[in-house]
Order: structure tokens, then C-alpha cells, then sequence
């Protein structure tokens, strides 16, 4: 029992030094990156938006985020926990797909981008793939009356290239990059 008693406090106190140390460690690092550990954030009229955390665009005339599962509440980050076979789920993203073809006619016979009809694990997934994006350039043109191919550039324009993944456009940026589109 001693021995058992013993084993229980040295691990007990390694493990308090090992996590504190870790967590100053990583609490320091974040203070002196850019940033200082707070995301990236962007000012607009006086407003801050973290460009980290996915923000809702409803209108015409913006990229529409992915969908979300928590209502883009970053205090309440989570997905809907629905596996791939489960019939809600799959009720759905067929109705995010006919909502999407209904906002989006002209693409109506093309292949819906995925990310644009399933949430991500958070719920709060600032971007979007470039098919994604590419899907509703022609919905945006229209309702912006301007030239889908100006669109097209900005999305190439604000497309950041991972080499860990697939590449992807920040929804905020592009429609923040859209706003000053003259």
C-alpha cells in the first residue's frame, strides 16, 4: 500500500511540472508569434472579425460559408455527431443540396461541392474548398452585376495553397475582397 501511496504522488507531481511546464511553454509561444496568440482578425467600420472562425452569409451576394451545426456560435464549437449512414443526416444534405441548386440555378445540373452541404467537425470552419467557391461564382456575378470572370480571379486571388491538404479560400476574405471590387 506504501509503495502504491508513493508511486501516486511522484507520478502525481511529475505529471503537475510536466503540464505546467507545457502550458507556459505553449502560453509564451503563442504571446510572441504574430498575432500574439489572439487569430487573425480584421477590422471593417469599426467591427472586429476573426478570420479564423467561420462567419454566416446569407445574402446573394456573397460565398456562402459551410453549413454549421452550432449555428456559427464559436462559444458552442462542435459538429452534429451523425454518422454518414444516419437518416437524418442524410434528410439534411439533400435539402442543403435543393437549397443550394435553388439559390445556385445555372449549376443546377453540376456536381455539388460537399464541404457546401456538410458541416465540418467544429461547426465553425472558416473555409471553403476552391470547387466550392467556384460554384457560386455565377450566382454572385449575377447578383453583383459584374463579370464572372473578375469573380473567378478573386477567388484565384484568395486561394491559399496547403501543403498539408487540399487547398482552400477564407469565406470572410473573399466576400470582405468582394465588397471592393469597384
Amino acid at each position: 500500500m506504501k509503495n502504491y501511496l508513493k508511486s501516486s504522488v511522484i507520478l502525481t507531481i511529475l505529471m503537475i511540472v510536466f503540464i505546467g511546464i507545457y502550458t507556459i511553454f505553449v502560453y509564451g509561444l503563442g504571446k510572441i508569434l504574430p498575432n500574439h496568440g489572439e487569430g487573425e482578425q480584421i477590422a471593417i467600420n469599426g467591427k472586429r472579425y476573426y478570420t479564423n472562425i467561420a462567419q454566416q452569409f446569407k445574402s446573394p451576394n456573397y460565398f456562402h460559408p459551410r453549413p454549421s451545426a452550432v449555428n456559427y456560435n464559436a462559444a458552442g464549437s462542435g459538429g452534429s455527431n451523425k454518422g454518414p449512414s444516419n437518416p437524418e443526416l442524410l434528410e439534411v444534405v439533400q435539402k442543403r443540396i435543393d437549397t443550394l441548386k435553388m439559390e445556385n440555378p445555372e449549376m443546377v445540373n453540376a456536381q455539388v461541392p460537399v464541404d457546401l452541404v456538410t458541416a465540418s467537425g467544429s461547426g465553425l470552419d472558416p473555409d471553403i474548398s476552391i470547387k466550392g467557391a467556384e460554384y457560386q461564382v455565377k450566382r454572385i456575378a449575377k447578383a453583383r452585376n459584374i463579370d464572372e470572370n473578375k469573380v473567378k480571379n478573386l477567388v484565384a486571388q484568395n486561394t491559399s495553397f496547403n501543403i498539408f491538404g487540399p487547398s482552400k479560400v477564407n469565406v470572410l476574405k473573399l466576400n470582405i475582397a468582394l465588397d471592393q471590387i469597384k
